[in-house]
């Protein structure tokens, strides 16, 4: 898909206090349409604050957010209806099946379904009379994306979508959301990895102390890196321990 130059989301100068704590400070930033845009920063840098107030998970203290045209603190319910927010496993009722649930979360928005569709979205046809509690990690976490997907999101939201993941089952899901993508989603994501940062994403902002202290595409960060004199202190390898794992066991899915 080709990336817009229209903005689907604009935050400007969003804050949230948490009593005497500033967990977002003035951050603003654009997402365009059709991108990947990461949010990358610590533990408590405030990554998890920024997407829940644009979620409309949790209200916001001061600053503006438009997606899609709507203003997230006066629109909430519309702009709920644009966007998809990736659930953890344990958010599933663990009576249904992966089919009967997403008829389930469908009914929800008020739609119809093709479960079997979204199931092949994230590939998972096979697995459709299963329990979410008879999924392995990485079929978990693609189940909980094809949740996601059931309302149409032009907008779709993945808190750290790998963590706890194999290198194969972390991967395969890499290659799952650049599909989506490539259909025509915007993805805002957040990640503790910075090879998947550097592998999906479009662009980064780099969250610290509630702040965004850099934003750019991630080889620019990265020249602007060396520009600056940075040198390493061991020669960079040509591969590391993972390389080596995937070499040995394979890149074919193990959880199946």
């Amino acid at each position: 898909m080709t990336i817009g130059s229209t903005p689907i989301l604009k935050v400007q100068h969003l804050s949230k206090r948490y009593g005497h704590l500033l967990a977002v400070n003035d951050v603003s930033f654009e997402v365009v349409t059709g991108e990947i845009f990461g949010i990358l920063g610590p533990n408590g840098a405030g990554k998890t604050s920024t997407l829940e107030m644009i979620e409309t998970i949790r209200p916001v203290d001061g600053g503006e957010i438009m997606l899609d045209g709507l203003d997230v603190r006066k629109k909430p319910q519309e702009v709920k209806r644009r966007i998809g927010v990736q659930l953890q496993s344990s958010s599933f009722f663990d009576k249904l099946n992966l089919v009967e649930l997403l008829d389930l979360f469908a009914a929800l928005y008020d739609r119809s379904v093709e479960p079997m569709v979204l199931l092949d979205e994230v590939e998972l046809q096979e697995k459709a009379k299963s329990m979410v509690s008879e999924l392995s990690g990485g079929q978990k976490q693609r189940f909980s994306i094809a949740a996601a997907l059931v309302n149409d999101p032009k907008v779709l939201f993945l808190d750290e979508p790998t963590t706890g993941l194999d290198p194969q089952a972390r991967r395969h899901l890499w290659g799952v959301i650049r599909k989506i993508r490539n259909e025509g989603k915007t993805i805002v994501l957040t990640t503790h990895y910075m090879e998947e940062a550097e592998e999906l994403c479009d662009r980064v902002a780099i969250m610290d102390s509630g702040r965004i202290i850099a934003s750019a595409p991630p080889q620019e960060l990265v020249k602007q890196l060396l520009s600056q004199g940075f040198t390493k202190g061991r020669v960079e390898r040509l591969a590391n321990l993972e390389d080596v794992f995937l070499s040995m066991t394979g890149h074919s899915l193990r959880d199946e």
